[in-house]
């Protein structure tokens, strides 16, 4: 491809991006800064076409750039913009804070930054108790509250077989803060399969409560959150397509697929970007995915994105993906 086939390539996919609708040759005519005639963009398009590059949509004399001319437009010519993100505002809801919220945020800032869907997973690690408390609410019931090192709060009110008083829920607490605190939950039940027999009753009993607590928390916590997916309705791209729309509403309620496709991201350094089904994991030709991983500590322990139509605005997205993976790192990592 000579530099004159390259520039009617980009300046025909920026024309695209921005207004959505196929692009003919006296449009690029007049915005490319080629000074070329009708004919002979309409030749240079043909031999686009033949690479596989632009496509001619049935209802238009126009052309429009395929997934494999939007990825020659991303690795070879995608110039970066000055984007107005207010980092401030981002940065305000990615306060250092529990990790789930931080995690949650992350999703709702990526998707409000671009107007499309913002994903991300939660971090892999097994719960470790940093701090465990039992306090008395009333008769047989006692509320469990369960703290984690990076500061994650879980509580749950049990019924306990016999009554205790404040005083014994006091020295239970101090005896399992003493000598449970920092071990992984797994851990916890081994030691309790093995001191069961040693330990006083009711600790044994408040321990295993405790314990399930934890799993059950494990169990339910969401590996993928999900924001904004109701924003791809508005893409003028879809509004007509309900076939694509719902191949991609059952993606984001799958979630497999999602998990997939950000592991596979988590693996490179930096931004990557998947256009329409080149990943080989998301079977939308429609959709785009923009990624990037996270870190805790220097750690890679996630990943998030945007997802959206091929037709969007990728130094844009480039950057707020990269900004919002920073401020999560930065968030998590914080001391706390």
């Amino acid at each position: 491809m000579d530099d004159r086939a390259k520039s009617l390539l980009k300046t025909l996919v920026e024309i695209y991006i921005a207004e959505g609708t196929p692009v003919g040759s006296r449009t690029l005519s007049r915005a490319s800064a080629l000074e070329l005639s009708p004919a002979t963009i309409r030749n240079v398009m043909a031999d686009l076409e033949e690479l596989g590059l632009i496509a001619s949509p049935h209802t238009s004399a126009g052309r429009i750039p395929t997934a494999r001319g939007y990825r020659v437009f991303v690795d070879t010519m995608l110039t970066a913009r000055p984007f107005d993100m207010d980092v401030n505002v981002a940065r305000e809801q990615l306060q250092p804070d529990q990790p789930q919220r931080v995690i949650v945020h992350a999703a709702q800032v990526l998707s409000q930054l671009s107007n499309f869907v913002g994903v991300i997973t939660a971090p892999k690690k097994p719960t470790v108790f940093r701090h465990i408390e039992f306090l008395r609410l009333g008769e047989r019931r006692v509320l469990v509250i369960l703290v984690s090192p990076d500061g994650d709060v879980q509580n749950r009110v049990i019924v306990t077989a016999h009554d205790h008083t404040s005083t014994e829920l006091v020295e239970a607490t101090n005896f399992v803060n003493a000598h449970y605190a920092g071990l992984t939950l797994d851990a916890v039940r081994e030691r309790l399969k093995q001191e069961v027999e040693s330990l006083r009753g009711e600790i044994a009993t408040l321990m295993q409560a405790a314990v399930q607590m934890g799993g059950q928390a494990e169990e339910q916590s969401e590996p993928v959150v999900v924001s904004g997916e109701r924003n791809l309705l508005a893409v003028q791209d879809f509004k007509h397509d309900m076939g694509s729309l719902r191949r991609m509403f059952d993606l984001f309620e799958q979630k497999t697929q999602l998990m997939r496709l950000l592991d596979v991201s988590s693996r490179a350094e930096g931004v990557r970007i998947f256009i329409g089904g080149e990943s080989g994991v998301v079977p939308v030709e429609e959709l785009s995915v923009v990624s990037a991983p996270y870190e805790v500590d220097g750690q890679v322990v996630g990943t998030l994105g945007v997802i959206g139509p091929t037709r969007m605005k990728y130094d844009r997205m480039i950057q707020i993906v990269d900004i919002t993976s920073r401020l999560v790192s930065n968030a998590l990592s914080a001391p706390r």
